[in-house]
């Protein structure tokens, strides 16, 4: 990643977290998506315990996405127990932004949620449940217990996979964009799947990419600097 791309990404980065501020803050746009899922007649998600829902896309794509991310750890494994003779630096590098990326989203995400108040949308008393529904930034009211529901944490268990564009970077950057397009809408469709379910608000999803793109920008960052390390000590040599 060159000077310019990593300034063009920062700026991206910026500008969608004021979108999403905007979003959250301003607008009822989650409530709104959720009021369409809903059925107020019965005063459920109807999707919430749908088997494709509950149980294949939530259960099943999770064991699929860590398999998946087993593939870039066996390769590096392999690479290493072969005296680092498979793969030249560059890919290896770009292997390593890989296998960091799929570890550190969803941790990353996890520890969000962690500190979170925002409860889940089936939890709100909007859709039948007991907490009330607050805006970002809002505080939590007394006597009301932390909803640890933000951002989405399903949906990072696949946004990992935006990282593959760092192949492509920094000689192709419009493939590499593509791929990192590509690479979120895995994870982005999971994290709709539990919207659907009512276990998150499109925002919840949303932010979750935005948090996965600043780690997979920071590594890449991270990657950037450690190929003019290299360059310098060839150099030098």
């Amino acid at each position: 990643m060159t000077q310019r791309q990593l300034r063009s990404c920062a700026i991206a980065l910026l500008l969608a977290a004021l979108l999403l501020v905007w979003l959250g803050r301003w607008t009822d746009a989650d409530l709104y998506f959720a009021d369409l899922i809903f059925d107020f007649g019965s005063n459920t998600f109807p999707l919430r315990t749908e088997w494709f829902f509950e149980h294949f896309l939530h259960h099943t794509m999770k064991a699929l996405m860590i398999a998946v991310a087993l593939v870039p750890v066996t390769m590096l494994l392999a690479d290493g127990s072969s005296s680092w003779q498979l793969f030249d630096s560059a890919t290896r590098r770009k292997l390593a932004v890989v296998v960091a990326s799929a570890i550190l989203v969803p941790v990353a995400v996890s520890a969000l949620k962690a500190v979170s108040i925002h409860h889940c949308p089936w939890n709100l008393s909007r859709y039948g449940g007991f907490a009330p529904y607050l805006r970002l930034f809002d505080s939590l009211p007394a006597g009301v217990s932390a909803g640890h529901c933000f951002p989405a944490g399903h949906a990072s268990s696949a946004l990992w996979l935006a990282s593959i564009a760092v192949f492509w970077l920094p000689g192709r950057p419009a493939k590499a964009c593509a791929a990192f397009a590509a690479g979120l809408s895995p994870g982005l469709a999971l994290g709709l799947a539990q919207q659907a379910r009512g276990a998150h608000f499109l925002s919840h999803t949303l932010w979750s990419a935005w948090v996965a793109a600043l780690v997979i920008v920071a590594l890449a960052s991270r990657l950037r600097m450690q190929g003019s390390e290299g360059r310098k000590q060839i150099a030098a040599t």
